[in-house]
């Protein structure tokens, strides 16, 4: 893909006819990530598979996001689900032809307490899963010119480092391609079906129905992410489901920029369980709420990942609503794009694209799971990890070990 590639997918990847639909084993609404994930494993179960989706490819949440399965910075049960989504991950891409790198992610250390947090994880995890760099093997990885040297001795405001770890169970997948790859390969296989431009009209024991007419199926998994309030309206209430809507850009990589691991910094570590359970985090929140604040009130995650083609996707913020405004804030793309530059020590990045991520959110946990009618399940990631989730969902869920949320 080069820096003008389009964002959508090719059209032989976008639409499958819709003939008389007839009954599959399971039927799946939503063509997002965590149904194509559930239909992958369906159909590598034996069993036949109608998906649904509204659109005509795939929108959403999993091609507007970084294409990072943050493995190891979940833990407790999450940790669990997304180890097993890792083999389930590359299972597919083999299969589908998708692309899916073992790269890891690069967590860098621009502090003594950032330092202090990696070393706890890693003397929790252990140093295969969390592997020390110092400040100069970070600054080759970054290509940073200066060598990563500190201004200021010890504010990481200044964008100097003191170290660094890489995470090596994480893989990376590019968003753009990833689902509408694996929907390719779905509707390939001889049981496998995509009805696209579908939309569902309501949904009982055996039958979904739809604008085509009634689809049926033994089993039906309703995966539409946060758009269940339009099919279910009281249990997406019920669950406090709101949308988080994120501002994201694509940049053109600087020329010494070398990684291909996902890239995470302090503000990172303040999102995700991994880093937030150690004993240095709430020291870190301090810090970084004394030299970032307009970071942590836009609910700043300054990461950024490349693609295949060699561009960096940066970003991003979090707002929470029930209904997503349309409208980017200019001055919260600029400190997205001025915290990421001031990590790989450069002075600017040539902007190529930008847009609105979304994903479904609660504050009562990560994951809706609830059993609607005999034979019927809704099912969502509600936080920021449907990539490295699902396919680890969907081996539970086959294998019955998913049981409903509260």
């Amino acid at each position: 893909m080069s820096s003008s590639t389009p964002t959508t997918a090719p059209a032989t990847t976008r639409i499958r006819a819709a003939g008389t639909p007839g009954r599959s084993d399971v039927v799946i609404v939503g063509a997002g990530i965590i149904g194509l994930a559930h239909a992958f494993e369906a159909l590598s179960n034996g069993l036949s598979v109608t998906v649904l989706d509204r659109d005509r490819q795939p929108v959403g949440a999993s091609v507007r996001n970084f294409g990072h399965c943050c493995i190891s910075a979940q833990d407790g049960e999450l940790l669990a689900l997304a180890q097993r989504s890792r083999p389930g991950w590359l299972r597919a891409a083999k299969a589908s032809g998708i692309w899916a790198e073992e790269a890891g992610t690069l967590v860098v250390a621009r502090s003594a307490t950032e330092a202090a947090v990696l070393e706890e994880l890693r003397a929790e995890r252990g140093g295969d899963a969390v592997r020390l760099r110092t400040a100069a093997e970070t600054a080759a990885l970054l290509g940073r010119t200066d060598g990563g040297a500190r201004g200021d001795g010890g504010s990481s405001g200044s964008g100097g480092l003191v170290g660094g770890a890489l995470l090596p169970a994480d893989l990376r997948v590019n968003p753009r391609e990833a689902a509408p790859g694996l929907a390719r390969w779905v509707a390939e296989q001889p049981h496998g079906r995509i009805l696209w431009g579908t939309a569902v009209t309501g949904v009982e024991s055996g039958t979904v129905h739809t604008t085509r007419g009634p689809v049926h199926g033994d089993r039906i998994l309703i995966c539409v992410g946060h758009d269940l309030d339009y099919l279910f309206p009281d249990l997406a209430e019920d669950h406090g489901m709101q949308r988080c809507r994120l501002t994201m850009a694509r940049a053109a990589a600087p020329a010494a920029f070398r990684t291909h691991a996902a890239v995470l910094t302090a503000t990172s570590m303040l999102r995700y369980d991994a880093f937030t359970g150690r004993p240095s985090a709430a020291r870190l929140r301090e810090e970084v709420q004394g030299h970032s604040a307009e970071l942590l009130e836009i609910g700043a995650n300054v990461m950024f990942t490349r693609l295949p083609d060699g561009t960096v996707l940066v970003g991003d913020s979090h707002h929470y609503d029930a209904t997503t405004p349309p409208f980017v804030d200019e001055r919260t793309a600029e400190l997205l794009i001025g915290a990421v530059a001031d990590v790989l020590g450069v002075q600017r990045l040539r902007i190529l694209e930008r847009w609105q991520g979304v994903y479904a959110s609660s504050p009562r946990g990560p994951l809706l799971v609830r059993d609607l009618a005999p034979g019927v399940r809704a099912l969502s990631v509600t936080s920021g990890i449907g990539m490295t989730l699902s396919f680890g969902l969907a081996a539970a869920t086959f294998d019955g070990t998913l049981a409903p949320t509260a």
